[in-house]
Order: structure tokens, then C-alpha cells, then sequence
């Protein structure tokens, strides 16, 4: 379902915090949703495989999950496939048309050991999951961390290409759940003003300068890139998934807007013509301060100020 802008600007111009808080219970009620769906597969599978593109919460939604259903006595792990990236080789790493190392493609996962881990687990054994360190772009065997799933307990793997078919077709009855901002945001005559992926890249842009000081241009450079290999290799496996989930809030483009407008409006003009879009359809926002978002909202992980935020 879209959000409607006046009903949004009526919202922050009356109860701000009030509508902060409505979001976010929604919010909860999916999650605990979820999590229902996911305690009650649990005899097919110990695995959940979670998935969506940059910018969707994946991390958030992730550990609410993992809280909710350790509150229902299902005790949870999360776990960054991020950390099973191989070491790159430039003689061996996947290249895109350009010719340029393909960062955003599953090839530059250990698909092999990711899918022996989750057979693994499932049998009751013990795996040592690896640690991928950014900086020296390694992976590391001496970091790893041992990690064995009692006869209750569940595994959460998070990451873009969870949902792949090279990762689902070898793990079919694991739960699969497919996380993304999938709500646009349309004027009263149902035009869409603001579509879905600009609450992703304005979420990213945020993010990156909050927790890296990076500033738009830094995130926009990207953009493109990234947006093709969710066009490859996420998008078209979005279907497998066994759960939908919009991790959207309303309030978020109004209170992304005194964040990111200051960001957006010092790209110099035409260098990416989309932008002067975007700032058009905030000049139709009405803003919202920060402080009127509680410590554990998802959008916390972008604007800061939340244990789960983080890069």
C-alpha cells in the first residue's frame, strides 16, 4: 500500500512523536508476524535465509526478529553472510562489462562453504563461521567463531544474495524472507512522487555520512552500480521468498529531510538529474526532528542513535 502525503504532513504537523510511535508498533507487528511464520517452520529447517537490497534494514529487522523469537523461547543467531566473501583475487574475481572487479556479484561469495555450513547446522554440527575484514578485503580463518545449533535453535543468514538460486536450490526448505522498502509515497490524485528506491539511496546517503562522514557525492557514485546488481543478481530471486516484508515507515520522509536535503543540495546541479527531483518532492515534505524517533525504531539504522546502527 502507498502513503499518502497529505495524510503523512497532517501527521508530523500534529503528533509527530505520536506518529513516530504508531509507525513503529506497525513495524513491530510485522516483525512479530514473522517471526511466528518462522518458529513455526522450524522443524524443516534450523536456517532463515534473509535478503533484500541496499538500504532495506536487513540488519534492524534482522536482530528484532532474532529478539522476538528469543522471546518466544526459540533461541536465535544472526549471522552476516557478509563474513563469507572470499578473499579477493584480481586473476579470479568476478568482472562486470567494464571490465571492473563486479563487488555486487554472488560469485564473490564462498557459495561452496556457505551451503556445507548450512547442511551443517542443520545436522547438528558444530561450523566455525570466518570473518571478512573490509579494510584488507580477506578473509580470515583465525578470527572465525564456532557456532552449533541445538535441537531448538535457528540460524538467521543475512545478506543481499540470500535468496540466489545458486544458495535457495541447495537449501529448499530453509525459511526465506525477503526484506525491502516496497511502498511508494503518491499525492492525493495517486501520482507517485516519491518513488520506493529514493527512500533506499536518501536511507544510504544518510547512513553513509552519519556513521562513514562520507557525503552524497561518495553515495551517488555508487548508486548506479549497485542498483544494476540488484537488478542481476536480488530482484530476480525476490520470488523464492517464502515471507514479503516492507520495512517502509511512514515518518521516514520527514524526518530523513533535514538529514539529507542539506546533503543532496550541494551536488552541483545536472550531475545527477534526479536529485533536483528528489529535492522537488521534499520541498512537499514537512520535516520531523530526529528526536521524535525512539532509540529502537529500524530507522535508527540509518539516522543514528540506535545499538543496532551500524556499517
Amino acid at each position: 500500500m502507498p502513503y499518502q502525503l497529505s495524510q503523512i504532513n497532517e501527521a508530523v504537523r500534529s503528533d509527530p512523536k505520536g506518529f513516530a510511535r504508531e509507525c513503529d508498533a506497525a513495524f513491530s507487528e510485522k516483525v512479530c508476524a514473522a517471526a511466528e511464520q518462522i518458529a513455526a517452520h522450524r522443524d524443516q529447517s534450523h536456517i532463515i535465509l534473509l535478503s533484500g537490497p541496499s538500504g532495506s534494514g536487513k540488519t534492524t529487522t534482522a536482530m528484532k526478529i532474532e529478539e522476538r523469537l528469543d522471546n518466544m523461547g526459540v533461541e536465535t543467531h544472526t549471522v552476516s553472510m557478509d563474513n563469507y566473501f572470499n578473499t579477493i583475487d584480481p586473476e579470479t574475481a568476478p568482472r562486470n562489462r567494464e571490465g571492473d572487479i563486479d563487488y555486487e556479484s554472488p560469485f564473490c561469495l564462498d557459495v561452496e562453504l556457505l551451503n556445507r555450513h548450512f547442511s551443517m547446522l542443520d545436522r547438528g554440527e558444530t561450523i566455525h563461521i570466518p570473518k571478512y575484514e573490509f579494510a584488507r578485503q580477506m578473509r580470515s580463518d583465525i578470527l572465525s567463531q564456532p557456532m552449533r545449533l541445538g535441537s531448538d535453535e535457528l540460524a538467521i543468514f543475512e545478506g543481499i544474495h540470500a535468496l540466489n538460486d545458486i544458495i535457495v536450490g541447495k537449501n529448499p526448505k530453509a525459511f526465506k524472507l525477503y526484506i525491502a522498502a516496497l511502498s511508494d509515497l503518491v499525492d492525493d490524485a495517486g501520482n507517485v512522487i516519491f518513488p520506493r528506491s529514493w527512500l533506499r539511496l536518501c536511507r544510504r546517503i544518510v547512513r553513509d555520512y552519519q556513521f562513514r562522514g562520507s557525503d552524497a557525492a561518495f553515495t551517488l557514485k555508487m548508486w548506479a552500480n549497485v542498483r544494476r546488481g540488484e537488478k542481476l543478481y536480488i530482484s530476480p530471486y525476490k520470488e523464492n521468498a517464502n515471507l514479503m516484508f516492507d520495512s517502509s515507515l511512514a515518518f521516514e520522509y520527514a524526518v530523513l529531510k533535514p538529514m539529507v536535503v542539506p546533503l543532496l543540495e550541494a551536488i552541483p546541479a545536472g550531475q545527477y538529474p534526479f536529485v533536483q527531483e528528489i529535492l522537488r518532492a521534499f520541498e512537499r515534505i514537512e520535516p520531523m526532528d530526529a528526536s521524535c524517533v525512539a532509540p529502537d525504531s529500524l530507522s535508527r539504522e540509518f539516522i543514528g542513535g540506535s545499538s543496532y546502527a551500524s556499517y
